[in-house]
């Protein structure tokens, strides 16, 4: 593709204000690592909020998006849109409960709420299984989703395409800390949600494709467009639907959605100013991850399914790629392919944008577990704030190394997805319990941790005849779970001394406390007044009502863009209502 002097000259606009910001952030990230990590603790809602959307609008998710949808039609997204559930449950209920806790990393909170060796072991190894290992995959396939889109749009090799990307990122990520990651995020986010906006509809109205109308009435679109899979074919429904409603959204660990939260959005709110403005901020992300960000997506890949309406289609277009990463998420880069001179920089510069915002922020999450679990914890208690601080700076670089070697060996977005589903599969019900159950232990994460891995690499690669990918998941979280809950009940809890420091810090619902709260009594340890009556069922009711919000928003856009203005006022009106209440009850469930 030949780029006009309007395209490189928006590229190389918005690589000069990207490290400009990272210039400008670099004046106080230095100062200490807590500033470098979590920038003061002092950011607003609305820029927090604005991150996390950035971060999970990665250069692979709209590849993700293709796949799914041409795969599975529309309704395939519910394989990730499920994940609402969990999100909306951090945001009502356990939002407060991190920023309260006051850990720097969502690893330190181990050793808050466990006691003993078992709980050191826990932080040090997930700080090293996490913040490096899984974090590289995660990154790779970013990665990977970069490497397609140099090679369909800009004809570049896989290595160039990971030179020019990642440098700068690596640049204004190791000098800026988390508040160049969070104000880059920011600019980065509007850019890249502008470009999908206006490739989306030039795509759509390509001659090709013939219109909105013209595409939705196309008989390789038509059968892709139902929100809900066939309820009357099972082989659709149990994998689409029922099982991630059912089962993955609490079951799985999965970056960016996290039952109980965690990872860099455990980071985020870590770093807000207070309580309210971590809520505020998580409940900001889950409607403009979920409701607001995916139909331009899903309109690219519609589109797709008639330019390129099959892999051989792709393959010929572009018989210069790699043939075994030629797979359905190419459509998305290819589709781009045809915007025109102009356009196609301000949409590089978006899918820049998207790349850099995710690895920012996973360099910066990934670099804060090495220091502060790993390094700090156990190499170098004492260490003086500018060695963490250049620590942080030398593992950044290290990991970006280490992901893009990595990227180098994948072949498509949907295969890291359900890699990544399947290692975390069994553990999420822990994530959600320990913070209100009492019994949970270090010993029963490590039995989940290591069951779920160990499941997840016969599965992948032990097995002569693979089980269809739904049911590897159940399998996983159904054995994970007898694992974990069978040694929690073999083992000894925490100490005493532990839990009641951390029920007196934390002030969750008493409910699954009550030994220890009984025991903290008599001892005298612990006052009556102390004890602070829990608001879960209003929590529960916050979490289902915004549910149904964003969902209801979800599909009446969907329908006004399928022109069913019924479906789409009815759904309008529904996502109105739900929002009303929950603002009408929003002190009650606060």
């Amino acid at each position: 593709m030949n780029l006009s002097m309007l395209d490189w000259g928006i590229i190389i606009a918005f690589f000069a204000v990207t490290l400009f910001i990272g210039l400008y952030a670099s004046k106080g990230a230095g100062k200490s690592y807590s500033e470098f990590f979590l920038s003061g603790r002092d950011m607003p809602w609305w820029l927090l909020g604005v991150s996390m959307v950035a971060t999970t609008f990665s250069a692979d998710t709209p590849n993700l998006v293709t796949d799914l949808v041409r795969t599975h039609g529309v309704a395939g997204n519910w394989s990730w849109w499920a994940f609402l559930l969990t999100g909306m449950l951090t945001v009502f209920v356990y939002a407060r409960l991190w920023r309260r806790s006051g850990v720097l990393t969502d690893l330190e909170f181990y050793e808050l709420r466990y006691s003993g060796k078992p709980a050191a072991f826990l932080r040090g190894f997930r700080a090293i299984y996490l913040g490096v290992f899984f974090n590289v995959m995660i990154m790779a396939t970013v990665s990977l989703a970069a490497i397609k889109i140099g090679a369909v749009m800009l004809d570049l090799k896989p290595v160039e395409t990971l030179l020019i990307t990642s440098i700068i990122t690596v640049i204004y990520t190791s000098i800026g800390g988390l508040k160049g990651v969070v104000l880059t995020d920011f600019f980065q986010f509007i850019l890249a949600m502008a470009g999908m906006v206006v490739a989306a509809v030039y795509i759509v109205n390509l001659p090709e494709v013939g219109g909105l109308s013209n595409m939705l009435a196309h008989p390789n679109v038509t059968g892709k467009l139902n929100f809900l899979p066939d309820f009357s074919d099972s082989k659709q429904l149990i994998p689409l639907f029922l099982m991630p409603l059912a089962v993955q959204w609490w079951s799985v660990w999965y970056p960016g959605a996290e039952p109980g939260g965690g990872g860099y959005i455990a980071q985020r709110m870590l770093s807000a100013k207070d309580e309210k403005n971590a809520v505020t901020a998580t409940l900001f992300f889950n409607i403009a991850h979920y409701a607001l960000r995916p139909w331009p997506w899903i309109l690219i890949a519609l589109a797709s399914l008639i330019v390129f309406p099959d892999i051989a289609s792709l393959q010929a277009a572009f018989p210069h790629i790699d043939p075994k990463v030629v797979k359905n998420d190419l459509a998305f880069s290819a589709m781009l392919n045809l915007l025109p001179a102009g356009l196609i920089g301000l949409l590089i510069a978006a899918l820049l944008s998207a790349f850099m915002s995710t690895i920012s922020t996973h360099l910066n999450w990934g670099s804060s577990y090495v220091v502060n679990d790993f390094y700090k914890r156990f190499l170098r208690p004492n260490a003086p704030q500018n060695e963490l601080v250049n620590v942080g700076r030398i593992s950044t670089v290290v990991l970006m190394i280490m992901a893009a070697l990595l990227a180098l060996v994948l072949e498509n977005a949907l295969q890291a997805f359900n890699i990544l589903l399947q290692i975390g599969a069994g553990t999420g019900l822990i994530f959600i319990l320990r913070w209100f159950w009492w019994r949970i232990n270090a010993y029963s994460e490590i039995t989940a941790m290591v069951v779920s891995f160990l499941l997840a690499l016969y599965f992948e690669l032990g097995m002569e005849n693979p089980l269809p990918e739904h049911i590897k998941l159940l399998a996983g979280v159904g054995i994970t779970t007898v694992a974990w809950v069978t040694v929690t009940f073999l083992t000894a809890p925490s100490s005493q001394e532990t839990m009641l420091r951390f029920f007196r810090l934390i002030q969750p619902s008493p409910g699954g406390w009550k030994p220890v709260i009984e025991k903290g009594i008599a001892s005298g340890e612990l006052n009556a007044q102390e004890i602070i009556p829990g608001r879960l069922p209003q929590q529960i009711l916050g979490m289902f009502l915004g549910c149904i919000l964003v969902y209801a928003a979800l599909f009446s856009i969907g329908f006004i863009l399928y022109s069913n203005m019924i479906p789409a006022l009815l759904s309008g009106f529904v996502a109105v209502i739900s929002g009303y209440l929950l603002l009408k009850n929003w002190d009650k469930i606060n």
